[in-house]
């Protein structure tokens, strides 16, 4: 059979993304196919970060050659080009950053800066820049889980921070600031006045995605971020308990007044797993993350069980994404960061930056 570029592109539309369900060509990921004899060069250009997932779509698409008759070498890169995408009407992006995601729950104790720190981890592992900032004044959390309790960030310039790295990730934190038993008596506008600095006075450098550990409730810190922060999209963690979903139906609804969308759900200790037997038991109920999500016609992004591991590597500072990232555990939360990135590639792309500055001038 002749080869060329065309007769290549043909045979790969029938190759199907596993992350999105569609297939490459038609997504228009295929990039800059060329033929040398029987050898084949051509580059992939995904919207979300996948590195994980790059040698199962090598062998896709070389599977999908083979119908072209005996081929020489093939040449496939695959590469992530992470873009910013539309924030809240006439709210400005961040220096440095392109995308914000904000992890919240409706209450407290639903394992939600766990979750946000595993999400972040997982994005910085599937080949991102990640960056993760604790908006949680009151109780901040992501120094300890990230091994860095204790240590403080620097000024170069008297004015802005330098942001703290752990695992890979750009953290800030105002329990970087602050003493351990120091409890934070502050007022509202004080609080978000701390946040407000500590977001916009870091020098976040170049992240694909800031991860914001928001935290619980609906007050004035989430009103702050919400209205003035540029918000990609938000993920809502929930139990599939009934009263924690009461609180999550809130936190969703507070997101949508506000016009930041909804990312998706993620369901934590939906199922605990007997570590002596191995029963597998609803302890909080079955299904509450699902129905949310019907309710509200919103993405499930996934279900992480009650599990003794994932406490006790957040404890020691070592999440499990990275403390087992080969396990079952660091895989659900790999393919959750997948999700999430998938959905913020598949909004509307930011164009502010491509408008040229205004200035009336009386001459």
């Amino acid at each position: 059979m002749s080869l060329s570029p065309e007769s290549v592109t043909e045979a790969l539309k029938g190759v199907i993304d596993p992350n999105t369900g569609k297939d490459f060509v038609s997504a228009r990921c295929i990039r800059n196919v060329s033929v040398s004899g029987r050898d084949v060069r051509f580059e992939v250009e995904l919207g979300y970060p996948a590195a994980s997932q790059h040698d199962e779509m090598r062998k896709r698409m070389t599977d999908a050659l083979a119908g072209l008759g005996e081929l020489g070498k093939v040449d496939i890169e695959i590469r992530s080009k992470i873009v910013a995408h539309a924030v809240q009407q006439g709210v400005k992006l961040l220096p440095g950053v392109k995308n914000i995601i904000a992890v919240a729950s409706g209450k407290g104790g639903v394992g939600k800066s766990t979750t946000a720190a595993n999400i972040a981890l997982a994005l910085a592992a599937e080949g991102a820049s990640v960056g993760v900032l604790d908006a949680d004044i009151y109780g901040p959390s992501q120094p300890q889980m990230l091994g860095i309790a204790g240590e403080r960030p620097q000024s170069l310039d008297g004015k802005t921070m330098e942001p703290l790295e752990a695992h890979g990730l750009q953290a800030m934190s105002i329990g970087f600031l602050v003493d351990v038993e120091t409890p934070m008596v502050w007022r509202g506008p004080m609080a978000t006045q701390a946040l407000n600095q500590l977001l916009k006075e870091t020098n976040w450098k170049d992240l694909d995605y800031l991860v914001i550990d928001m935290p619980p409730g609906t007050g004035d810190i989430q009103l702050t971020l919400s209205q003035s922060v540029p918000v990609t999209g938000a993920v809502i963690v929930t139990t599939p308990q009934d009263i924690a979903l009461l609180d999550a139906r809130k936190g969703l609804k507070m997101f949508e007044k506000v016009g930041v969308p909804i990312i998706g759900v993620v369901e934590n200790m939906s199922i605990h797993i007997c570590s002596n037997c191995g029963h597998e038991e609803p302890i909080f109920g079955a299904g509450g993350g699902q129905k949310l999500c019907s309710d509200y016609s919103i993405p499930f992004l996934g279900a992480l069980p009650l599990d003794l591991q994932i406490r006790m590597e957040a404890d020691n500072g070592i999440p499990t994404v990275v403390a087992d990232p080969d396990g079952r555990i660091a895989a659900i939360y790999k393919e959750i960061a997948r999700k999430i990135a998938i959905r913020i590639a598949e909004k509307a792309k930011d164009m502010t930056h491509k408008f040229p500055n205004i200035v009336i001038q009386n001459t």
